[in-house]
């Protein structure tokens, strides 16, 4: 079979690449195409182009690149049309992945959707397209099974993907060797998470390192990312010298961490499976929060209060976030509160929703045996 996916974000790479690896496993044949990054590159050489092109997030931002996403459009649509796949694979990346799909719809192909877009937080006005231009859903949220079944949307739900991802016990560096590894010393951890969105990090990142300078007894570490450029990290850390930065092992670090701060995403999710306790933050362009608080249908943002559907870990959103309100939560998850207690207690409760690990397993099965009936058929 032939595999066309597009992916608009480092994370969507990591989730793709897992994916791609299960579909190999059940079927021999398969081939890819594909916008991606460097995950996906390590299954198949056959990268179109790379995802961090195609990432442009935010009301605003999406306003003022209006040209460059019809460009980026054009080209995606024009290697399906040329490659012509058994099947499109669309991971999360709405505001793209949608208007691919109404072209697959319009000329023959089918479309399988992996994270689907988060029409529950942003009203119901594209399910009528998903239902017309969708084949095949695959959520990765539990909640969303039944919030699509009401709106006459039939998804799976196979587990989450994170759960493939994140370290086994056996993968679990020594915290010694951790620590000489990556020059870090014995004070107790804060893992800084500020997200891998070059346009995000400059309103949050400063606002993480603050804290730093009030609690010299603990070390500040920063989870950067290689989709981000080493010397935007050099130069925002350039007044923090007190904070410690290592690249592209955010999973090993939070496993060392006592505590950390996380931005708005996946992230949170990763963290909370982990067992960190976490104050979640986000910062963004001004006017993009203010629509996005007019059309939001949920009150929450991280998916951890959302899967849990209360409020589990304390979300400081735009004027929220600042050293006073940070220092303040964060406080309250050091060892010994009874907030810290109630937020793993929480997490355990998280568990259990999100289910066991082999997600990709489970989706590449079930794409595969949807494909092949649909071949014998015709």
């Amino acid at each position: 079979m032939r595999y066309f996916l597009v992916v608009g974000e480092p994370s969507g790479d990591v989730h793709a690449s897992k994916l791609m690896q299960a579909l190999l496993e059940v079927d021999s044949a398969a081939s890819f195409q594909y916008i991606g990054g460097e995950a996906m590159r390590s299954v198949a050489p056959t990268c179109l182009r790379d995802a961090k092109e195609l990432a442009i997030m935010g009301f605003v931002e999406v306003l003022t690149h209006l040209r460059t996403i019809s460009r980026n459009l054009a080209q995606c649509v024009d290697s399906i049309e040329a490659w012509k796949p058994d099947v499109v694979i669309l991971v999360d990346f709405s505001g793209f992945n949608l208007k691919v799909a109404e072209y697959c719809h319009v000329h023959g192909y089918k479309v399988a959707y992996y994270i689907l877009p988060k029409v529950w937080a942003w009203g119901a006005g594209r399910l009528k397209k998903m239902r017309r231009d969708i084949d095949w859903f695959y959520a990765i949220l539990p909640f969303e099974v039944e919030y699509f079944r009401k709106n006459g949307i039939e998804v799976n739900y196979l587990g989450n993907p994170l759960l493939d991802e994140l370290p086994q016990c056996s993968e679990i560096q020594p915290d010694a060797d951790f620590r000489r590894q990556h020059d870090l010393d014995s004070r107790p951890i804060v893992a800084l998470l500020p997200g891998s969105r070059p346009q995000e990090l400059a309103s949050i990142f400063e606002r993480m390192c603050q804290l730093a300078n009030e609690f010299p007894s603990y070390q500040f570490v920063v989870a950067g990312t290689s989709a981000i450029p080493a010397e935007t990290y050099q130069k925002a850390l350039a007044r923090y010298p007190e904070v410690k930065l290592v690249t592209n092992i955010t999973h090993q670090l939070l496993l060392h961490a006592q505590t950390a701060i996380v931005t708005s995403g996946t992230a949170t999710l990763e963290t909370a499976l982990l067992g960190i306790p976490q104050v979640v933050v986000y910062r963004g362009n001004p006017l993009s929060i203010w629509i996005a608080r007019r059309l939001a249908k949920v009150r929450r943002i991280s998916l951890v209060n959302l899967i849990l559907n209360r409020d589990a870990v304390k979300e400081l959103i735009q004027e929220d976030f600042n050293l006073s309100t940070l220092r303040a939560e964060w406080q309250k998850l050091l060892p010994a509160s009874p907030d810290r207690e109630k937020m793993l207690n929480d997490y355990a409760e998280l568990q259990r929703l999100v289910g066991e690990a082999g997600c990709a397993k489970r989706i590449a099965s079930d794409l595969y045996t949807k494909l092949t009936a649909k071949t014998k058929a015709l």
